[in-house]
C-alpha cells in the first residue's frame, strides 16, 4: 500500500483501447510512411559502405584505413537503425498493445536518447550556417578529410526526421496504454532515498551543464588540442544541447521526487527525455572514445572521459528517480 497521494483521474481505464478516429489512423498511416522513409538514407549509406563502396568517403580520408573496428561499428550502428523499422510497427500495428512494457520501453528510451540531441542541435547547426557563422571553405580546408559534407546533411536530416515521427507515434500510444500514469498532478515526495537520488541526479546536472557551457562559449580546459582546435559555433550549439539535456535531466528527476501540485506530464517529460539523452550519449561518446581512434590525433583526454562517464552517471540517476515515480503511479 502506498501513500502516494492518487489524483481523481488515476482511475483504472479500460484494458480495450477505443478505436482510433479515422483522422487519426490516417495521420498515423502517413507518419508510419515518413518514419520508415527516413531510415532508407542511413540504412543504405551503411550497407554500401559495408559492401566496400566508398560512396561519400573523400580520397585521404581516415576512414579509408580504419580496419575491422569500422566495420563493426558500421554494422552494429546499422542494426540500431533498423530497429527503428521495428519500432514503428510496435507502435502502429494493433498487436503492438501487448508487446511487454520493458521491450518496448527499452528501445524508446535509447531512441529518444540518441536522437533528442541531434533534434535539438542539428537545426541550430543549419541555422548557424544560414546566418553565416558556420565553418566557412577555409576552415573546412585545413581539416583533415573525413567525410563528403552532404552525408552529414542526408544522415542528420533523416535522423531529425525519425525523431520527430517517433515522437509523433508514441505519445499516442503511450497515451492509450498508460496514459493514467502521467494525469493529475505530481502528488506526495516520493521516499528519502529517492529524494538523495534525485538530488544527486540534480548536482551532477548542474556539473555537467556548467561544463558543457564553458565548452560552448569557447572554454579548452578538458578539452584534447584537436577538439580545441575544432571550436566553432556550430560545435558551440553541439555543447548547449547536451547541456540543455543534463539540466533537463536534473530538474525532472527533481520535481519528481519532491512532489506537489505541478501536472504531472511536464517534469515527468523532462526527466524522460533529459535522463534518456544524457545517459545515451554519455555511453556513446565514452565508448568511442575508448576504442581505436581515428586520424593522428590522441583521442579525447581523461576529463572529456570523465565528463561522459559523468553524463552516464547522472542519466542513471534520474532514470532511477523516474523509474520510481513510474512504480508508484502503478502501485496507486
Amino acid at each position: 500500500m502506498t501513500t502516494r497521494a492518487v489524483h481523481p483521474k488515476h482511475a483504472p481505464q479500460s484494458s480495450t483501447p477505443a478505436p482510433a478516429p479515422v483522422g487519426a489512423r490516417a495521420g498515423r498511416h502517413v507518419l508510419t510512411a515518413v518514419a520508415l522513409a527516413a531510415t532508407v538514407p542511413y540504412l543504405a549509406l551503411k550497407a554500401a559502405w559495408l559492401s566496400g563502396s566508398r560512396i561519400g568517403i573523400p580520397d585521404g580520408s581516415v576512414l579509408l584505413e580504419a580496419g575491422p573496428f569500422l566495420t563493426v561499428a558500421n554494422a552494429v550502428t546499422l542494426a540500431m537503425d533498423a530497429c527503428v523499422i521495428l519500432l514503428v510497427l510496435v507502435l502502429t500495428r494493433p498487436w503492438g498493445l501487448r508487446t511487454p512494457a520493458w521491450m518496448l520501453t527499452v528501445p524508446v528510451f535509447t531512441a529518444t536518447g540518441l536522437l533528442t540531441p541531434i533534434l535539438l542541435g542539428f537545426p541550430g547547426q543549419l541555422l548557424v550556417r544560414a546566418l553565416g557563422f558556420g565553418d566557412g571553405p577555409e576552415a573546412a580546408a585545413t581539416r583533415e578529410p573525413f567525410l563528403d559534407s552532404w552525408v552529414f546533411i542526408v544522415v542528420y536530416t533523416g535522423f531529425t526526421v525519425q525523431g520527430l515521427a517517433l515522437a509523433a507515434l508514441f505519445v499516442p500510444y503511450a497515451r492509450r496504454r498508460w496514459g493514467r500514469r502521467w494525469q493529475g498532478v505530481v502528488g506526495e515526495r516520493l521516499p528519502s532515498p529517492t529524494g538523495v537520488v534525485a538530488a544527486a541526479a540534480a548536482s551532477g546536472a548542474l556539473v555537467l551543464g556548467a561544463m558543457f557551457l564553458y565548452w560552448a562559449f569557447g572554454g579548452t580546459a578538458g578539452l584534447d588540442a584537436e577538439q580545441a582546435e575544432a571550436h566553432s559555433a556550430e560545435t558551440a550549439v553541439g555543447s548547449l544541447a547536451h547541456a540543455t539535456c543534463a539540466l533537463a535531466a536534473g530538474a525532472g528527476a527533481l520535481l519528481l521526487a519532491r512532489g506537489g501540485a505541478l501536472r504531472a506530464w511536464w517534469p515527468l517529460g523532462l526527466a524522460w527525455v533529459g535522463a534518456a539523452a544524457t545517459l545515451a550519449w554519455g555511453a556513446w561518446l565514452l565508448v568511442a572514445s575508448l576504442g581505436p581512434q581515428l586520424g593522428q590525433g590522441e583521442g579525447p583526454s581523461t576529463a572529456a572521459q570523465l565528463i561522459y562517464a559523468g553524463q552516464m552517471v547522472t542519466g542513471s540517476l534520474a532514470t532511477a528517480a523516474l523509474t520510481r515515480f513510474l512504480i508508484s503511479r502503478r502501485e496507486s
